[in-house]
């Protein structure tokens, strides 16, 4: 996934994004299940981290974080965390192998194209250790478009995303939905994954 102009939004707008999405984050209770449900200590990877606030949630829940973002003004506030290991890249750039106890994909593969979506969660499945945990949110709905901001968005029906994951071999344990407020100021359906490798 290399859509330039979605990178060039999060780009301008990294520490906009930081201030919209920080609030929450620490009463987040799909997070606090995602970190509940690993040992102490699991190395675990924030694919598409964004600013970091997640990760250094998770760094300060004493796991083992590798954060990684294709923005470098993302990869910048990742780093500024601290027990965060944060490095610049994209979904394809996930190429490691039983690698981490637990995967945090929150709301960043829907920035990839749908045709990529399979192999993307193909190499999150090679990444997780057996049995790791994977934490997925995206928005729901039908088709791929540009929002008013610019960025590419794939939207996905549950039973279609529940579907390719246990494509990708992956074990579907509870799945949550909600509606919230994006960074473009609207409104958007959102579901999200628990899943086991």
């Amino acid at each position: 996934m290399n859509d330039r102009r979605t990178f060039d939004v999060y780009a301008e707008r990294a520490q906009e994004y930081a201030d919209t999405t920080a609030p929450g984050i620490l009463d987040d209770p799909l997070l606090a299940d995602f970190i509940a449900g690993l040992p102490p200590g699991a190395r675990v990877l924030d694919l598409g981290c964004g600013p970091g606030g997640f990760a250094k949630v998770m760094a300060d829940a004493g796991l083992d974080v590798v954060a990684m973002d294709p923005v470098p003004e993302m990869v910048a506030l990742a780093a500024a965390a601290e027990g965060v290991t944060a490095r610049l890249g994209s979904f394809d750039d996930l190429d490691e192998i039983d690698a981490y106890g637990g995967v945090w994909a929150n709301f960043s593969l829907l920035h990839a194209p749908r045709t990529e979506m399979p192999r993307h969660l193909a190499a999150i499945h090679a990444a997780l250790r057996k049995g790791g945990k994977l934490h997925l949110a995206v928005k729901t709905g039908k088709g791929e478009k540009r929002e008013s901001l610019g960025r590419l968005y794939t939207y996905y029906e549950p039973a279609e995303l529940t579907s390719l994951l246990r494509q990708a071999g992956f074990v579907v344990r509870k799945t949550t939905t909600g509606r919230d407020k994006g960074l473009d100021g609207t409104m958007a359906d959102w579901i999200a994954v628990a899943a086991d490798g």
